[in-house]
């Protein structure tokens, strides 16, 4: 199964497991998450949920091949109900980040309410350096954490950053050896299971409502732009350069 989803003391734990793809996720992956966090709001038993991957990696982002093959194309496409899922999650969502945390594999982060990470982590936001535009409110939500030239650094440039430069944006909250994290972050959501559900969906709702209308709207106008680019000249060339192995020739694209 490339989605484990598991249930134990309050917590639901879901977990990337497509080690051998660097858990990169397809459409069904996303639909599958999506499901699993709806399960998680119906299911009176669980007080918390737990995100990681598998075999010390969290997630390398889209399938590009998948993505090319089932591009997302409306608002029923399985990514965005996943992240209309993980933005609009009521009950504590906690992350445990280890290895890479690569495009959605580090905006989905931006929505979770703790994340803890490895201190050999990583992470990227390469949109443009794909001929493609931020998703999942990052555009919005990361400048609020890390400041705009911060996040503009990121998104721009696109480039990788460590741990420890997550750290200091905001968006994580504690580093750990790799070996520890994944139970640390369990630890962490089973604290939160023992702890009274209303207390914390209340919590969570009264930190969240000011600012959900605008996610959503931001998120649905990343998507419109993310779909035409999708099929410009310049995502193309990126595509094409990354199953081709070369650096992509952007002198001819807009």
């Amino acid at each position: 199964m490339d989605i484990l989803v598991e249930r134990a003391e309050g917590v639901m734990t879901i977990a990337i497991n497509r080690p051998a793809r660097k858990n990169a996720i397809t459409a069904a992956m996303y639909q599958t998450m999506a499901d699993a966090l709806a399960d998680a709001q119906a299911d009176a038993a669980v007080h918390a949920i737990l995100l990681r991957g598998s075999a010390g990696i969290f997630s390398a982002g889209n399938d590009l091949e998948d993505f090319l093959k089932t591009p997302p194309v409306g608002e029923d496409a399985p990514v965005f109900r996943f992240l209309r899922a993980i933005s609009s999650a009521e009950k504590p969502l906690v992350a445990a980040v280890a290895g890479v945390a690569v495009g959605i594999g580090t905006t989905m982060l931006l929505h979770c309410d703790l994340v803890y990470a490895a201190d050999t982590a990583t992470f990227a936001l390469p949109f443009t350096q794909l001929g493609l535009c931020p998703e999942a409110a990052s555009s919005l939500l990361l400048q609020r954490v890390a400041g705009y030239q911060a996040a503009a650094e990121k998104l721009l440039l696109g480039e990788a950053f460590d741990a420890r430069e997550a750290q200091r944006m905001g968006f994580v909250n504690r580093l750990l050896p790799a070996g520890e994290v994944d139970a640390f972050a369990f630890q962490q959501a089973r604290k939160l299971a023992a702890l009274p559900a209303s207390s914390l969906r209340a919590t969570k709702s009264l930190m969240k409502r000011a600012s959900q209308h605008e996610v959503h709207t931001q998120m649905a106008e990343e998507a419109v732009h993310f779909a035409k680019m999708l099929l410009a000249p310049a995502a193309r060339e990126a595509f094409s350069a990354f199953f081709e192995k070369r650096k992509p020739d952007f002198r001819s694209v807009s």
